[in-house]
């Protein structure tokens, strides 16, 4: 893991002008050209992208080419856990005719990429892409790999910047209201700097005790929160920093991030090492593979697991369908278990079986 990176991904959650390099490193580690950035919520488009291809986004953008592009739409409606390169959607011949390849990407020397679509239950849609020139060829795949292993931080920190509609706040207070999701300012003893936008039904969630040190009434998310308050600076893939909060009745209500506070942000917020960020839960159906991963920060072989058991399957068929030995199976539902805090495989399905998309 590259921490002076993750560093940097942090950073851009509260300044937003620190994407374009992050984006030109993203391109640099996979032989990119450069990187863009897309969100949009209540049909309100933002988006970022690397200097030396802002020329060519700004035309893609504003002649429509956005618009009428299917990739992002490919991106979305697959169930996927992972960045994704133009063949997993798309068959060879698929590609060659597409028109917005033939027209805008490959004229522009493009037309190779790898990118991952994000459905988060605020009702934010993102976006990242990797761009290739068209003669470099498609991104083979120890260099997608590389990139999903910084996606879970990349989902988070595009979480806050995309509330903030990749801009910056002129202070921490005004970041904080415009994130409009209910968050607490954390000092590094996990005590409250500030709060906004706690209502009567997140404030019973929570436990506030001596000089404002924060808690969590759910016992095993109160657990999984002190152990990321205390392991956040590590960047350890094994971290959980995305996990459930649920209700009185057992059921997820909120799905709490843990977002550090990172470099330059410290100029904004003063005192503060972390932020906790709570999102709301729809209790509708099973969610897709990529929800489930990007919420709890579940590897992909873990959260096609915990889809498949969500959806009723045992963990014999799932190793049988998946031409995996049992014992794997078996190994990964524990992981899965310990990071979302779930002591039994019945109450992990119920857990599973309440979460979907905000409608």
């Amino acid at each position: 893991m590259h921490d002076d990176l993750v560093d940097q991904i942090y950073e851009a959650s509260f300044i937003p002008e620190k994407w374009p390099r992050i984006l030109d490193e993203l391109a640099g580690m996979t032989e990119a050209k450069g990187g863009l950035l897309f969100s949009a919520r209540d049909k309100v488009l933002s988006w970022t992208t690397s200097d030396n291809l802002e020329d060519v986004f700004q035309t893609y953008v504003k002649d429509g080419w956005f618009a009428r592009c299917d990739r992002r739409v490919c991106m979305m409606g697959k169930a996927h856990d992972s960045f994704l390169i133009e063949n997993d959607y798309w068959s060879q011949e698929e590609f060659e005719t597409n028109p917005i390849y033939q027209d805008f990407f490959r004229p522009r020397g493009l037309g190779c990429s790898a990118g991952t679509g994000l459905m988060l239950p605020t009702g934010d849609r993102i976006v990242f892409s990797i761009e290739r020139t068209l003669d470099r060829g498609p991104m083979e795949k120890p260099f997608v790999e590389r990139l999903n292993e910084l996606r879970p931080h990349l989902a988070r920190s595009a979480l806050i910047a995309a509330r903030l509609g990749l801009k910056s706040a002129t202070g921490a207070s005004e970041a904080l209201t415009k994130l409009g999701l209910p968050t607490i300012l954390l000092d590094a003893n996990g005590c409250a700097v500030e709060m906004t936008n706690i209502s009567d039904e997140v404030a019973a969630q929570l436990v506030i005790g001596a000089k404002d040190r924060v808690g969590l009434k759910d016992k095993q998310a109160n657990e999984l929160f002190w152990t990321s308050l205390q392991t956040l600076h590590l960047h350890s893939d094994s971290n959980v920093n995305s996990f459930p909060l649920r209700d009185g009745d057992n059921q997820a209500a909120m799905v709490a991030h843990i977002v550090p506070i990172s470099r330059s942000a410290h100029d904004m917020f003063a005192k503060s090492y972390a932020i906790l960020v709570l999102t709301p839960v729809a209790k509708k159906s099973v969610p897709p593979v990529e929800l489930v991963r990007s919420l709890f920060d579940l590897t992909a072989s873990e959260a096609r697991v915990a889809r498949k058991l969500a959806g009723g399957k045992s963990v014999e068929k799932i190793a049988e369908s998946g031409g995996v030995a049992l014992s794997t199976v078996r190994t990964q539902l524990r992981q899965v278990m310990e990071k979302t805090g779930c002591s039994r495989q019945a109450e992990l399905v119920a857990l599973l079986a309440n979460i979907s998309l905000q409608r």
